[in-house]
């Protein structure tokens, strides 16, 4: 506890330890199902004081934790020092060479805002919530990843305090290995102050929702098959099947276009030829209002997760996926990939050749619930064609990197870990030593 007490004086960001006032609110993490007892919580004031803590930490033998808002957390932080980097918050938009320098308390949504101005878009997800740079650091799936890749080919430098305590700036030239470890592999090489990346042109964008009745989802399923099979790498189309509380079971279909609204109807008329939907938010859009599609909780709950790459989504698959309610499901969501993701890319995670992506999430209201959630998703994954490999950013709790990324890969992130970090200050949500 001497150790503890004395980090107050190391910093001059706001310290919590527990017991104290705003503790065990500081300390959780995004996903409330998941326990983090970790020794104190650090609220950087800026890159300097995250160099301090960093070299504090090293002397007084504790882990460091980076958490900007607590997403992706693992549980493998405890006993750590949890650093949250929300203050970090610097945003500055290069609209004439299309570059964003994002703090890493940045959240994408906010990014989007100041990139819309100039009808330029980042890479993102489909919270605007979550932070760039930990989205980035672990590849990072985007809605516009079919057009672009993946959000961390888009960084082309890092600014990071390294494991003794320095402030750097990293780039492919200065330190070609950690800068392609942290574009994917995770927080375990240092802790990133910001970052920049590279934007794009979005002069147009057509998306939005469409809901039916479950009742339609084989309908639905197929023309979503029929349009993913055609789209062109501006199109994204991803399909849910969706079942909250209090609620009947529904599908949906979400889609982005890159592009105006008429070529977006017409690659999308498959839809219009089913029955009348509960709803249609499809529109032209700003890219900033991307969050609205899937309207996603904007704030902290408990959930349990678990993510597959399919390698096919053929007639087996669509009726394996259709055959059952999804209960006690709240989504099973299919993302289709392709296009970009496909291609070469100097990243841990390397091309994404799997077609589609598969999301399933539900709710652990108690012991008994999240067996059955768990033994559900475990049953679906079983039986549906998938690659075995994960997402990074889409990992659980009880998963680790090894799911993630290819061995040749993690041997070298663990060797790059080695060399950067040999003393384990830095204790990522997934350590690719694990």
């Amino acid at each position: 506890m001497n150790a503890m007490n004395t980090l107050r004086s190391a910093v001059r960001g706001r310290v919590l330890l527990p017991g104290d006032t705003g503790f065990d609110t500081a300390h959780r993490p995004w996903n409330l199902a998941v326990e983090q007892p970790v020794a104190a919580v650090v609220e950087a004031a800026d890159a300097g004081d995250v160099a301090a803590l960093v070299r504090y930490a090293r002397s007084a033998g504790l882990g460091v934790a980076v958490q900007p808002n607590g997403h992706g957390a693992s549980g493998r932080a405890a006993g750590t020092i949890l650093l949250r980097t929300g203050r970090l918050d610097t945003l500055e938009i290069d609209a004439a060479a299309r570059r964003a320098r994002v703090g890493a308390g940045v959240p994408s949504g906010r990014v989007q805002a100041a990139a819309a101005a100039h009808g330029l878009t980042g890479l993102p997800g489909s919270s605007p919530v979550v932070s760039v740079a930990g989205v980035a650091l672990g590849g990072g799936l985007s809605w516009f990843g079919r057009a672009h890749g993946w959000v961390a080919d888009a960084v082309t430098a890092f600014d990071v305090v390294d494991a003794e305590g320095r402030q750097r700036h990293v780039t492919a030239a200065s330190d070609p290995d950690l800068f392609w470890a942290l574009r994917g592999g995770g927080g375990d090489f240092a802790v990133v102050t910001s970052l920049e990346l590279s934007l794009h042109p979005a002069p147009r964008l057509f998306g939005g929702r469409v809901l039916w009745q479950a009742e339609h989802a084989p309908a639905v399923m197929d023309a979503y098959r029929q349009i993913t099979a055609a789209a062109p790498e501006e199109l994204t189309v991803w399909l849910d099947l969706l079942h909250f509380p209090g609620s009947a079971p529904m599908v949906a279909v979400d889609a982005t276009y890159l592009g105006g609204q008429d070529a977006a109807r017409d690659l999308l008329a498959p839809l219009d030829r089913l029955a009348r939907p509960l709803s249609d938010s499809r529109r032209v859009m700003a890219v900033s209002e991307l969050g609205g599609i899937t309207a996603e909780p904007t704030d902290p709950g408990p959930g349990l997760s678990r993510a597959e790459l399919l390698t096919e989504l053929d007639d087996a698959a669509a009726k394996t996926l259709l055959a059952d309610p999804i209960a006690p499901l709240l989504s099973v969501q299919v993302r289709h990939l392709g296009g970009a993701f496909t291609r070469p890319s100097d990243t841990p995670q390397g091309p994404l050749t799997e077609p589609y992506a598969l999301y399933l999430f539900g709710i652990p209201a108690d012991p008994r619930t999240a067996a059955a959630v768990a033994a559900r998703q475990r049953g679906l994954a079983e039986a549906l064609p998938v690659s075995g490999r994960k997402p990074f950013t889409f990992l659980n709790p009880a998963e680790t990197a090894a799911d993630a990324f290819a061995p040749a890969a993690l041997a070298r992130l663990r060797a790059i870990k080695h060399h950067h970090d040999p003393h384990n200050v830095f204790r990522s949500n997934f350590p690719v030593s694990d």
